[in-house]
């Protein structure tokens, strides 16, 4: 039986919950500036597959990479690692 590789997993903030069972999960990453040498923000967006609508904006959620769903989405939300207040 042939195995399948590790699938990427990041944490990300729930920026929009507007569609159906899909949020878009901002993940933020820091990197260093190759002149500077400061540390710099850096934001990636995400659309990820929430089946039962469960996010909200706010919320901190753990993304898993998965087989493509649609046009954009190639995530799933695995977890609410913390819920918006």
């Amino acid at each position: 039986m042939k195995e399948r590789g590790i699938k990427r997993q990041v944490v990300g903030v729930v920026v929009s919950n507007k569609m159906d069972k899909t949020v878009v999960v901002a993940v933020e990453r820091t990197v260093k500036h190759r002149l500077v040498h400061k540390y710099i923000k850096r934001r990636n967006t995400f659309a990820a597959h929430d089946e039962g609508n469960r996010c909200q904006v706010g919320d901190k959620v753990m993304i898993t990479e998965s087989r493509p769903l649609s046009r954009t989405k190639r995530w799933r939300v695995s977890q609410i690692v913390q819920k918006a207040v």
